[in-house]
């Protein structure tokens, strides 16, 4: 009992002297792990992922602290975090890193017109995020340009910069590959840039004075999520949608979400209270399926704002295809009833991406490539596998041996991912509370006449 009470004690003393708890031990009790800030929407969440499986492969608790990259360093170098998730440079040398697991192209990107050349950077005036992998890239460039120079802006983060930078604010930044195809789905106006010629490779760090056994686990995770392709998969979940519109679908899909959306984000809300599945993904759907127009009809007369066949309309009991309250509620039903017909043992998010595969080419041709899948030695429950797979059912040599023949597989796989994509960009926009929120009752009525 004595021996509870000094330890109680001592805790106590530690936290009124440092202002913060002791760190605890990350064998037993929880992991604190820094991951990049909110503002690194796609990268946040992927590392964020990450981290948690690697809790999972320790089993033990997790604790996540959103951070820039100088906030982390300093978190870090406090001894108020274990490690941190998503480093792109290895410079630092208070801090030791682990083995890197996906490489990045490094690019400037300008107003007006970038630089061609690495040379004529000297000439413009450049922001980048202090301690991040953008300025280790500059600093390392300036080896061979002395007269490289930028500003270092401290608490900010290149998807911000990338902001400040459509704006007009600034003159140029720096950003890695996957940052700056993320922004243009929202600034079509940021060019693709110039690469550095300087990849970043991503990996995680612990301090100098961290314990030796975690980096060892660390890269022992690492190696494993490579080796079992978890790494690939997760990769794919979160960056492996992200180029799929050009300029011109970019502005008119955020112009329609403040024009269309408004008319129909009522009923979408519904679908999501009746089917359990996002408000966002649905209208995300829908903007695939019809961009929001209910009296839209195919060739092969698909028709509504969620473009049900005739057959689908039957099942799901609709009376008229073209009431767009009606299309939604059916077309949010037909996805759950999809996803509710794939084996349990498929991950939630992986059984809704392959539902909507389905909804495009239906459930016999998604069965069709998941069985071609597990014939090529990939995992057929995991769309990433499967993805790579069902544009084969165009192929005669793979669609004259399966059950339900030809199919226009390339296609349902466009389709999923610019599903996803729409629906990662209605998550932000609405996140930044930049979707209009009306209510239908307010408007023509269920079939926009």
């Amino acid at each position: 009992m004595r021996v509870v009470v000094l330890v109680g004690l001592f805790a106590w003393l530690v936290i009124k002297a440092t202002g913060t708890p002791p760190l605890p031990d990350w064998r037993s009790g929880e992991l604190v792990a820094v991951v990049p800030d909110a503002s690194m929407v796609t990268d946040s969440a992927f590392e964020s992922d990450l981290v948690t499986l690697f809790a999972k492969h320790l089993n033990v608790r997790v604790r996540l602290v959103k951070q820039t990259s100088d906030e982390a360093v300093a978190t870090l170098l406090a001894g108020d975090a274990h490690l941190v998730a998503g480093f792109r440079s290895r410079s630092n040398p208070s801090l030791r890193y682990s083995g890197g697991y996906h490489k990045l192209d490094e690019r400037v990107v300008c107003n007006g017109n970038t630089p061609r050349r690495l040379d004529e950077l000297t000439l413009r005036e450049i922001v980048v995020a202090r301690e991040s992998a953008q300025e280790a890239a500059l600093r390392k460039l300036r080896e061979e340009h002395e007269e490289l120079a930028w500003e270092s802006r401290k608490g900010s983060s290149p998807i911000e910069l990338l902001e400040t930078l459509a704006r007009g604010e600034i003159d140029c930044t720096v950003a890695n590959e996957e940052q700056i195809t993320t922004m243009r789905n929202y600034y079509p106006e940021i060019g693709s840039g110039l690469s550095l010629n300087l990849d970043s490779d991503m990996s995680w760090a612990i301090s100098a004075e961290g314990d030796e056994a975690l980096l060892e686990e660390i890269d022992r995770f690492l190696a494993e999520s490579r080796k079992n392709r978890t790494l690939h998969h997760a990769i794919d979940r979160h960056y492996g949608h992200n180029d799929r519109l050009g300029p011109i679908d970019v502005t008119a899909f955020i112009e329609d979400t403040r024009a269309v959306l408004p008319h129909y984000r009522q009923w979408f809300q519904d679908a999501a209270d009746l089917t359990g599945i996002d408000w966002r993904l649905i209208a995300a759907l829908a903007y695939r399926e019809s961009r929001w127009d209910p009296n839209a009809t195919s060739y092969t007369n698909v028709r509504g704002l969620m473009m049900l066949t005739e057959v689908t309309a039957d099942r799901m009991g609709v009376e008229n295809r073209l009431d767009a309250r009606e299309s939604i509620m059916a077309g949010a039903r037909y996805l759950q009833l999809l996803k509710e017909q794939l084996p349990l043992r498929i991950s939630e998010q992986n059984r809704l991406w392959m539902a909507l595969a389905a909804y495009n080419q239906g459930m016999g041709h998604l069965e069709d490539a998941r069985i071609l899948t597990l014939q090529r030695g990939l995992n057929p429950d995991v769309w990433a596998d499967v993805k790579r797979v069902m544009p084969l059912l165009s192929q005669p040599e793979y669609y004259e041996n399966t059950k339900y023949g030809q199919a226009r597989g390339g296609e349902a796989v466009i389709h999923v991912e610019t599903v996803r994509l729409y629906h990662d960009m209605l998550k932000r926009l609405d996140a930044e509370r930049k979707l209009p929120k009306t209510s239908y009752f307010q408007f023509w009525g269920s079939s926009h006449d």
